[in-house]
């Protein structure tokens, strides 16, 4: 089964292996891929437990694509066919009419062997997938719907620093994002002590960098900030515990601690957050690591609304753009998912 969101992968007794994403076509604004960026056309498919997803979910508020590409939300427990629609009424999308992701996947290629992963988008009219590429999708959201943005959207990918956020993102990529599964997923004690090794090395590194500047590149947030949010957020509640990435917890490196408050604070990051789907989905889903499927009931949330004062390393969030707005009503995070 495919896990939390992470494209497909493989683990066993081998070193976990995170396979790229098979279905790469592209939606652009030329169309060049057979993909004309249209809005309405396409719905982006996600779960709100997987850090994956998580990207897509904050680049589309952030932007304001809300309008131009609809979302449906899997339930964040999988079953033998992987992601299912078990939380709209009749346990189908409403949209696309189909009551598991994998009836878009066979539509675009019967037979396909691989995981069935999120974030996905569909094409609503045929029910084709179009991309599983969870790697070029955020990029082509900031740069190829730019007709599709709303007044004041933000440059998350600004090109003058593209050059230096991807060497930031390659090291985060490796050693945080995927670091914490090939700690989780391993089966030998050499393999755990050695993903274990780069994800803290890596987090002191981002953790210096992070001192004495607001976001990771640049004096705005930027794909980067995005990219290592999203497994900063899910650090403690599952990180620490369940993948036994446990030197120490996220809420005691002072610096990484507030520079994720500061995120989790500002309009399109936090209120994508839903933290009883992303415990849920971990400690559930994954049951070679939790066999007796029991959930933790913390660890406390109430320390992600308390203040930051990250403002005082200056840099300006939006850039010369401007905060989104509330999110939808159909999107607010349930309180049972809030801090």
């Amino acid at each position: 089964m495919t896990s939390a969101g992470e494209g497909n992968t493989e683990y066993g007794r081998k070193p976990f292996r995170r396979s790229p994403a098979h279905f790469t076509d592209r939606i652009t604004a030329d169309g060049r891929d057979g993909w004309p960026v249209e809005a309405g056309r396409y719905r982006l498919v996600v779960s709100r437990a997987c850090p994956w997803a998580s990207r897509a979910l904050v680049s589309r508020r952030l932007l304001g694509l809300e309008p131009a590409l609809s979302l449906a939300v899997a339930d964040p427990i999988q079953d033998d066919r992987s992601w299912r629609f078990t939380l709209d009424p009749g346990d189908r999308d409403p949209v696309l009419g189909i009551r598991f992701l994998s009836e878009a996947y066979d539509a675009r290629e019967t037979g396909y062997p691989g995981g069935v992963s999120v974030p996905a988008v569909v094409d609503v009219p045929s029910g084709v997938l179009v991309t599983n590429d969870y790697q070029q999708l955020t990029l082509d959201l900031a740069t190829e719907w730019t007709a599709l943005h709303r007044p004041g959207a933000p440059d998350l990918y600004p090109e003058p620093l593209r050059d230096e956020m991807h060497a930031v993102m390659d090291g985060v990529y490796r050693d945080v994002n995927n670091g914490v599964y090939r700690a989780g997923f391993a089966t030998t004690q050499e393999g755990y002590e050695a993903a274990y090794a780069d994800v803290f090395r890596r987090l002191d590194l981002l953790s210096e960098r992070l001192r004495d500047r607001r976001y990771l590149v640049g004096d705005t947030i930027t794909e980067a900030d995005i990219r290592l949010f999203t497994t900063l957020v899910r650090f403690d509640a599952v990180y620490h515990n369940h993948f036994r990435c446990n030197r120490n917890k996220l809420a005691e490196d002072p610096v990484l601690w507030a520079y994720v408050r500061d995120l989790y604070q500002t309009p399109g990051f936090g209120d994508t957050v839903d933290f009883d789907h992303i415990k849920r989905h971990y400690y559930l889903v994954h049951t070679g690591i939790n066999p007796t499927g029991l959930v933790p009931a913390g660890p406390d949330r109430s320390g992600w609304h308390t203040p930051h004062h990250r403002e005082q390393l200056g840099g300006r969030p939006f850039g010369d753009g401007t905060p989104p707005g509330p999110p939808p009503a159909a999107e607010q995070i349930p309180a049972a998912g809030r801090a």
